[in-house]
C-alpha cells in the first residue's frame, strides 16, 4: 500500500476485534413514516431493488442499504482510513453489531420485498382489491 492507504485496527477497541465489518456493508437512510397504503406501496417499491431491506425501530423508520463500502479491504480493514470521510470517523462504536445484531431491537424488519408484501396484506384488509383480486 503506498501514501495514505492503510489497514488500521485498534486492539484496544471493538473494531479491531470484529473480522466482519458489518458496519461497513450497508448505509441507512431515514424515511418518512409509512401510514397510508400509498406510502406503503412507496416502500414496496424500494424494496423490489437488490440489496434494499426496510425497518423501524424506536428512532423512526429507515431504508437499509445492503452495499459494501468500496474501500472495505478484504480482512476487514479501511482503504483509506488516513482519508475517510467524517462521518466515519465520528461514527461510534460504543454499542454496535460486535455486540449484538441490530435487528434484535428492531420493531419490524422486512429483509425482502415479500415480507413487506405480507405485512401490507395483513395490515390493510383489502390490499389487493384494487388488482382486482
Amino acid at each position: 500500500m503506498s501514501g495514505s492507504t492503510r489497514v488500521v485496527f485498534e486492539d484496544e477497541n471493538k473494531c479491531g476485534k470484529c473480522t466482519r465489518s458489518i458496519c461497513c456493508t450497508y448505509t441507512t437512510q431515514s424515511v418518512k413514516a409509512p401510514r397510508s397504503r400509498d406510502d406503503f406501496d412507496h416502500l414496496l417499491w424500494q424494496l423490489a431493488h437488490d440489496g434494499m431491506q426496510a425497518y423501524k425501530d424506536e428512532d423512526g423508520w429507515f431504508l437499509l442499504i445492503n452495499n459494501t463500502c468500496r474501500f472495505l479491504l478484504p480482512k476487514g480493514g479501511c482503504g483509506i482510513y488516513d482519508t475517510r470521510p467524517e462521518v466515519c470517523r465520528d461514527y461510534s462504536n460504543d454499542y454496535c453489531e460486535y455486540d449484538e445484531p441490530a435487528e434484535t431491537n428492531f420493531e419490524h424488519f422486512f429483509d425482502s420485498y415479500e415480507t413487506l408484501l405480507k405485512y401490507c396484506r395483513k395490515r390493510f384488509k383489502n390490499w389487493d382489491k384494487r388488482f382486482g383480486k
